[in-house]
């Protein structure tokens, strides 16, 4: 098959295009022919490396995959086979787990010892096939296109948990959203306005403004222009308020330390990644005078991802999609995602 692949850590060299083995579906598992694939920033720290992370290279990156069952291994259970036809439009779960601890039976993989996610801890789907457990598959709504559909998973299902599994968002607070052009604040802005809470978000550009502005944020912050603590601070006072009650930030060295005092007593920070450094400082007077919390997630459940699917085919919500790339072009992709062009996600689409 075709497949892009990262055989050693590096710059962009490190991506090759090359030929590899079709892969067979064991006992429990189904391939899937894919045809869209959703980029993310975490594909660019599979090819770069994360110092003390380790990946189990070589690989084939792309978490986010969308496609159709090409085959089943054996014993699949029969009900699951029932629904999984040859030619059936389906979206990846990408995460990973035993799915007999106590915590899968809870709905909770990311906590399973055995946590992984495809692309990331094995195989992903920038290639002609990938093989998946078949439980990882579930139906694309007929309102959604495949390219809708791989836009989903990683971003949505992370803003989702930080938002309402981690932070308990409720409708009529304040939320801080950090580069709010990111595939995970996008999401974030959107999943926070369908609950009822006003945004502020920070972004790089006057563009990326006026489209967060157009996804229902309420206020916008230049950060390389304005202090973004110091307009927090002018916003919430203009409403009679210390700070906001929830920040999602995924930026970390950058923005923690300001982002705690944004907070206002009884504040969540809710953190996913640390795009610039994971070194951080703290005043823990702060926390504890301010009774704030500080929460981490990694993704969510397949639960989550199911949520997501129906308020996005319901209209709730709408993946919102950069452009699109066809799989000839995807080193352009990483060097797009390494400038930091993106506002919404990329999607590599592949032919029928």
């Amino acid at each position: 098959m075709d497949a892009w692949y990262i055989r050693a850590h590096g710059g962009p060299e490190a991506l090759e295009r090359t030929e590899l083995p079709d892969p067979e579906p064991g006992p429990g598992q189904a391939r899937v022919k894919v045809r869209a694939v959703g980029m993310n920033h975490l594909d660019l720290w599979v090819r770069k490396g994360v110092p003390g992370h380790v990946f189990p290279l070589p690989m084939v990156p792309g978490c986010d995959v969308a496609g159709t069952v090409d085959k089943l291994g054996p014993g699949v259970d029969a009900a699951l086979a029932a629904r999984l036809k040859p030619g059936s439009r389906v979206l990846v779960d990408p995460i990973l787990s035993c799915g007999k601890c106590n915590r899968c039976a809870e709905d909770k993989p990311y906590l399973c010892v055995d946590f992984g996610l495809v692309g990331e801890h094995r195989d992903g789907g920038l290639a002609t096939y990938l093989v998946v457990p078949a439980a990882n598959l579930m139906p694309i709504p007929d309102a959604l296109s495949f390219t809708q559909a791989a836009a989903l998973p990683i971003a949505y299902v992370t803003a989702w948990s930080m938002l309402v599994s981690r932070a308990r968002l409720r409708a009529g607070e304040w939320v801080l959203v950090h580069a709010g052009g990111s595939g995970v604040s996008v999401a974030a802005i959107q999943i926070a306005v369908s609950l009822g809470a006003r945004v502020i978000t920070t972004v790089g550009s006057p563009e990326k403004a006026l489209k967060t502005k157009e996804l229902g944020a309420e206020h916008v912050i230049l950060y390389q222009e304005q202090d973004f603590r110091k307009e927090v601070r002018a916003i919430m006072k203009g409403v009679g308020r210390r700070g906001v009650d929830v920040i999602v930030d995924h930026v970390g060295q950058k923005t923690f330390a300001e982002s705690v005092r944004c907070l206002d007593w009884g504040g969540r920070l809710v953190t996913c990644g640390a795009t610039t450094g994971g070194e951080v400082n703290i005043d823990l007077k702060v926390v504890f005078f301010k009774s704030l919390s500080i929460l981490g997630t990694t993704m969510g459940s397949r639960g989550d991802l199911r949520r997501v699917v129906e308020m996005v085919a319901a209209g709730v919500m709408r993946p919102l999609i950069d452009s699109t790339c066809p799989f000839d072009d995807v080193p352009k992709v990483f060097e797009r995602l390494e400038g930091r062009s993106v506002f919404g996600k990329i999607v590599v689409t592949r032919e029928a």
